[in-house]
């Protein structure tokens, strides 16, 4: 697996079983991966190593999975993947507001623990691409006071910066791109993930509710990203002064 080689996946996960199954199940698919088995040193090791991606389990030792998220967020930009057995959906939505960009419930099995690593990676390789090509299309977008760079990774409203975490201005940029026009589910999900929508994964919603926040939208009646009900979500272009 061509693209897979040469890539540091740093699995934090205290179950010395799980840390086995799983890292073996990797590294034969040409992952190099590096297991770390404490949170209270989770946070140093992975803002001093910047691994291409970080499984991350929920409950460790020392410092909880949710906290490490948070911590990290503000130093490290690569894919994060909490594999958790805490399976409730305020955990999910809480793993994907502190930063997470997936959120997987154990047990699972490794292959599909790889799957989303590679679909990750896809992800994180095409925005670099993006932001390298020259004729890659504007780097810049304008809605009245919105402002987004994709060179910078950056986001104004009202001169005011907001941050966003990979996965969240991966989305904002979809969006905003293809602004006025509707982009269903099915289409987010290839975009940004190479597969389509099962009609089960809430992922997509939840992080749609987290940038209406961040954006100072009316959650209840939003405008600025509108639900298009039965056909998916629509980035206005007004709306923003």
């Amino acid at each position: 697996m061509s693209q897979a080689e040469q890539r540091k996946i740093l699995l934090v996960e205290d179950d010395e079983i799980t840390a086995l199954i799983l890292s073996r199940y990797l590294e034969k698919q040409g992952l190099a991966v590096e297991i770390e088995t404490q949170g209270d040193t989770a946070v140093e090791r992975i803002i001093t190593t910047q691994p291409a991606a970080v499984v991350l389990d929920g409950n460790l030792p020392g410092k909880d999975g949710f906290d490490i998220c948070r911590e990290v967020r503000p130093f490290y930009n690569g894919p994060i993947i909490m594999l958790t057995v805490r399976t409730g959906e305020t955990d999910h939505v809480l793993g994907l507001e502190l930063g997470a960009d997936d959120y997987l419930p154990k047990p699972v099995q490794p292959r599909v623990v790889l799957a989303h690593i590679m679909a990750l990676l896809r992800r994180t390789d095409a925005a670099a691409d993006q932001e390298s090509s020259a004729h890659g299309g504007p780097d810049k977008l304008h809605f009245g006071q919105f402002r987004i760079d994709r060179s910078t990774r950056s986001v104004f409203l009202a001169n005011e910066e907001i941050y966003f975490t990979t996965a969240e201005f991966d989305l904002l940029w979809l969006l905003a791109s293809h602004a006025g026009s509707i982009l269903s589910r099915d289409d987010i999900m290839t975009q940004m993930r190479g597969v389509g929508h099962d009609g089960l994964d809430r992922s997509i919603d939840m992080r749609i509710s987290r940038l209406r926040k961040r954006l100072g939208d009316d959650t209840e009646n939003p405008k600025r990203i509108k639900t298009v009900r039965a056909q998916g979500y629509l980035f206005s272009p007004t709306d923003w002064d």
